[in-house]
Parts: C-alpha cells; sequence; structure tokens
C-alpha cells in the first residue's frame, strides 16, 4: 500500500467515488453531496494497493492559522481493519504539520469515537447529527507529537 495525493482527473474521480460509496450513498445521498467549498484548498491524500486500486481516502483543510480540520476519511469497507485509517490519519497529521499547523479538529461518526481516542483525539462532546441519524462528535488533538507517529 502507498500513499499519495490524487493529480489527474481520473484520480479525483475514484477519490470522490470512494468518498460517495462509503460515506453518502448508504444514506441514499445524491453524488456531489461527497463535496464542499473547501476542495480546492483542501489537502487530500489516497491510500492504493499494489495494483494501483483506491483502498482509502481523507482530506484536511486550514480553518485559521494554527488549525485545520479533517474531513471525509474512508476506508474501502473490504480493507477495513488492516490499519488504513491509521496510515491515513498519520498522513494527514504529517501534512498539517508541514502546513505549520498546531492543531486538528474533526467531527466523528459514533462508531470511531474509539479509533481516534487510540490515536490521541481528545473528545469534546457532541456536535451534529447528519441524514437525521449518524450522530457525530467534535474531537481535537494538538500536534505536539512526533512526525508520523500516534499516541
Amino acid at each position: 500500500m502507498q500513499i499519495d495525493t490524487p493529480r489527474t482527473p481520473v484520480q479525483f474521480d475514484a477519490y470522490y467515488e470512494l468518498r460517495w460509496q462509503v460515506l453518502r450513498a448508504p444514506w441514499h445521498q445524491s453524488r456531489g453531496s461527497e463535496r464542499d467549498e473547501h476542495e480546492a484548498d483542501a489537502t487530500h491524500r489516497m491510500i492504493l494497493d499494489n495494483g494501483q486500486q483506491l483502498r482509502a481516502v481523507g482530506r484536511l483543510h486550514a480553518l485559521d492559522s494554527e488549525t485545520g480540520q479533517i474531513r471525509y476519511m474512508a476506508v474501502d469497507p473490504v480493507y477495513r481493519g488492516q490499519g488504513l485509517g491509521k496510515q491515513m490519519l498519520l498522513a494527514l497529521e504529517d501534512a498539517a504539520r508541514a502546513q505549520g499547523l498546531l492543531n486538528l479538529v474533526l467531527h466523528a461518526r459514533e462508531p470511531v469515537v474509539g479509533f481516534y481516542r487510540r490515536q490521541g483525539y481528545e473528545l469534546l462532546g457532541r456536535s451534529h447529527t447528519l441524514f437525521g441519524e449518524i450522530i457525530h462528535y467534535k474531537m481535537h488533538k494538538a500536534l505536539t507529537d512526533s512526525p508520523g507517529q500516534a499516541r
């Protein structure tokens, strides 16, 4: 597996397709709902298998000069439990450090709060409910640990 940045239209099409399939399609949301106004200014990462097939995606965008937000993390369901989520998170944290960001926030779906806590994120509280049923929790991490390492 390798971490890369989508660059070509074909790569971005696959990137957005995986985001839609994992994060929107199960709730009958339309294509395009997996994107927002920060796409052009965001840092995008993807994980490809040895056959160059996309297996995981994630995005970082700066909220201000010190804080970034991680959004749209998705792992192909067939590849869950193999550490791809952790690899993606570490890659996005490294990108945040390279941009000089000091803090990260995210809004985790309820089933993955424990995953983020194991990676050093602090639970701040309930944030919102998406599509009337997906409960999210706001989480925070200060980027004081070493690059490429989770706690």
